[in-house]
């Protein structure tokens, strides 16, 4: 093998030193400059990317307050349009009620006059049929022929001490 002989030693050194050189120069004049600009673009791209995602997380952050905001504005109003909404339906149930009460008892009183003057109408017949019976019982038990205004004021009499 070639790189084993001791007389080409020299000549593989020197070349090694000129590669190793050139190589060099190459690499710290070329590449990593350009590795350096990529790098500092990507640190740049990130940095850029980081505070567009904390600018847009402050904006959403601000976004969800806005939001809990107005919702709690919206139940606080719903809340209010409910009992808003109660009170007139109970303001309302109130006066139905009411309305419905005072015609039950219009109805009730109205009732009750009917059934008195029903009542005293039957009273009235039943004085003129007991005062008619007791004429005809005592003319077929006595033979007798009473008077009628006796006979009228004894079934007042009677009822009036039956009430």
């Amino acid at each position: 093998m070639p790189q084993f002989d001791p007389s080409s030693y020299t000549s593989q050194l020197f070349w090694l030193a000129v590669t190793f050189v050139a190589l060099y120069w190459v690499v710290a004049r070329i590449a990593v400059p350009r590795i350096g600009e990529v790098l500092e673009q990507r640190a740049r791209v990130i940095q850029d990317d980081l505070d567009r995602a904390m600018h847009l997380k402050a904006e959403t952050d601000a976004a969800i307050a806005a939001y809990d905001k107005a919702m709690a504005e919206a139940r606080s109003q719903a809340y209010e349009h409910m009992k808003t909404m109660q009170a007139e339906m109970k303001a309302v149930a109130d006066k139905r009620t009411a309305d419905v009460t005072a015609d039950v008892g219009r109805q009730i009183t109205e009732a009750e006059g009917r059934i008195n003057a029903a009542k005293q109408q039957a009273l009235d017949s039943i004085k003129s049929v007991a005062a008619e019976t007791a004429r005809d019982v005592v003319a077929k038990l006595a033979g007798l022929s009473p008077d009628g205004g006796a006979v009228d004021a004894a079934v007042a009499a009677a009822l009036k001490d039956a009430r």
